[in-house]
């Protein structure tokens, strides 16, 4: 497949998850919109071309693991999982209903795919570098990639687990900053800035890629950079847009954890389909 019909077949799987998310939070009438929209194109490239997975054996040991720290943001997950085959697409229906598979945040112990249960924030990227640390310890090749979101950066425990990498020269492990400059108070410049945010990162010893992160070809470059990498970790700071495909939503602050009522969920639908196309691509997973 050549890059130009990879990046459509990405696209429209992009689109495909955004329409589950909507859905499944409209029915459930509680979740996460904003930062779930935002993360969808990334989540597309990682689940649909990059990582090495099998919906068939879920627990295989020489998986790529994955690691939604903002576990808030768990439909983007589920959207991803169901349409890759981990568990029928029909289970998204049941989102954060009793005894549901799929609950609020991720379930390692629920939820067939979800490698580390999350929610707490700040805590996803000690866990992966755990995990990729262990490959190097065990020679395995498997790589981890762990995604945060901008507001999840205030946490101090980021921080330290950052400096834990760049001294073990963990090039097996990507961090992807979900940076849509939004957290549930407001702007992340206004609750607690995080610029120079590159120098940040460099200073800590960790090679920087920048991509616009609704930019399926730019992600997909950037991926290809991390695993060229030596010697230390990659973190892409992937700028990104809340809300990312529904007018009302997009850059509101207010959709970070609001539900839509019956005409929102409609015209949000209607926007999402404009430029949503069914793709028998994406069944044949």
């Amino acid at each position: 497949m050549n890059n130009k019909s990879l990046v459509q077949r990405l696209n429209k799987i992009t689109n495909s998850i955004k329409y589950e998310i909507i859905n499944m939070i409209y029915l459930a009438q509680s979740g996460h919109p904003g930062g779930s929209l935002s993360a969808a194109s990334i989540i597309s490239v990682l689940y649909f071309h990059v990582m090495r997975i099998d919906p068939k054996s879920p627990q295989w040991d020489d998986r790529d693991r994955f690691i939604l720290s903002k576990g808030h943001a768990c439909p983007v997950l589920y959207a991803a999982l169901a349409l890759r085959g981990f568990f029928p697409k029909e289970d998204l229906s049941t989102l954060r209903q009793l005894n549901s598979s799929l609950q609020g945040h991720p379930d390692m112990r629920k939820t067939r795919g979800v490698d580390m249960t999350t929610g707490s924030l700040g805590q996803g990227l000690s866990v992966g570098i755990g995990m990729a640390l262990g490959a190097k310890l065990d020679n395995k090749d498997y790589r981890v990639y762990v995604m945060l979101g901008d507001g999840e950066l205030d946490e101090g425990q980021v921080w330290e687990a950052a400096m834990f990498a760049a001294k073990y020269k963990l090039n097996n492990i990507l961090v992807i900053i979900d940076c849509n400059k939004l957290q549930i108070d407001g702007t992340t410049e206004k609750v607690m800035p995080l610029e120079p945010l590159v120098d940040k990162w460099k200073a800590f010893r960790w090679n920087v890629v920048e991509v616009n992160g609704h930019n399926v070809d730019e992600i997909l470059t950037a991926m290809k950079k991390f695993k060229l990498t030596r010697n230390m970790p990659t973190v892409i700071i992937a700028h990104t847009v809340k809300g990312k495909g529904v007018s009302f939503m997009e850059n509101n602050p207010d959709w970070h954890g609001r539900v839509l009522n019956k005409q929102e969920y409609e015209q949000a639908i209607k926007e999402i389909s404009g430029e949503k196309e069914k793709s028998n691509e994406i069944n044949a997973y």
